[in-house]
């Protein structure tokens, strides 16, 4: 695929042969290829979600063993660094994340603030006013409530939907994660927007539109979801004392880098 427009959209999938048809239309419907390239990184699905991706003519990394959620977005990010793109915004397989998002999401990475500010990261939050109506169980709620006070105890910052998968990204911030160990290779989440923060990397949020998963499994269900909070648990601590304690990255210091026009 020939780098010919500034935005790239990434899909992560794995064994999404159920949903991922409606991705793509909705992504054909929206018309988002006016104004980005897309990449889909098929994570050695055993079922036919890559062959569904080939015959919509889209851009496709398979990777032959099963890399994982976040080590699929890192792969996504390495090649749009590569490939000159200035912003990223990462779109899940399942059909959650609606397609009518994209364009909300790019243009507010290219707004400046009241402060002259362009965003590093534009988190697409369930639960701002104006986003759709999300149903969340129980003990999601109270994992959100979990993940929201932490936050804001070490950042001093308000996030609404610290868990979102639909993001917005900047050159400066997809660079970073390209980085060596500087993306969780599982489950990027609060774990991450916790770690820009403190990094000085400048997160917003916007209302977005999602819907529920129709078909095909969740990556947090059954017994991944313990494993989830677990590391979630242990991971966010070791994050903040790493950054804080340790001054690790703390002295990131972003170099505007020549983008290369192919």
């Amino acid at each position: 695929m020939e780098k010919e427009k500034e935005l790239l959209v990434i899909i992560p999938a794995n064994n999404e042969e159920q949903n991922i048809s409606k991705v793509m239309l909705q992504l054909e419907d929206q018309h988002i290829k006016e104004t980005a390239d897309i990449l889909v990184i098929d994570d050695a699905s055993s079922d036919g979600t890559g062959q569904i991706v080939q015959k919509k003519k889209c851009c496709m990394v398979r990777n032959v063993f099963c890399l994982g959620y976040g080590s699929s977005l890192q792969l996504g990010y390495r090649y749009a660094l590569r490939r000159g793109y200035r912003y990223i915004i990462q779109l899940d397989a399942d059909g959650q994340h609606d397609a009518c998002n994209i364009p909300v999401i790019y243009e507010r990475l290219r707004r400046e603030d009241e402060k002259g500010r362009y965003p590093d990261i534009v988190l697409a939050s369930r639960f701002m006013e104006g986003s759709s109506d999300f149903p969340v169980s129980v003990l999601k709620r109270a994992a959100y409530a979990w993940f929201r006070s932490f936050i804001y105890m070490v950042t001093g910052r308000r996030i609404k939907d610290p868990t979102t998968g639909l993001q917005g990204l900047s050159r400066k911030a997809f660079s970073f994660y390209a980085g060596y160990q500087n993306f969780d290779d599982c489950y990027p989440d609060a774990n991450m927007v916790i770690q820009m923060l403190l990094l000085g990397f400048y997160v917003t949020e916007i209302p977005a539109v999602m819907h529920r998963r129709a078909g095909g499994k969740s990556m947090h269900s059954g017994i991944k979801a313990v494993w989830y909070m677990c590391r979630m648990f242990f991971d966010i601590p070791a994050i903040v004392f790493r950054i804080k304690g340790l001054k690790k990255d703390a002295d990131f210091v972003w170099k505007e880098d020549k983008i290369s026009e192919k």
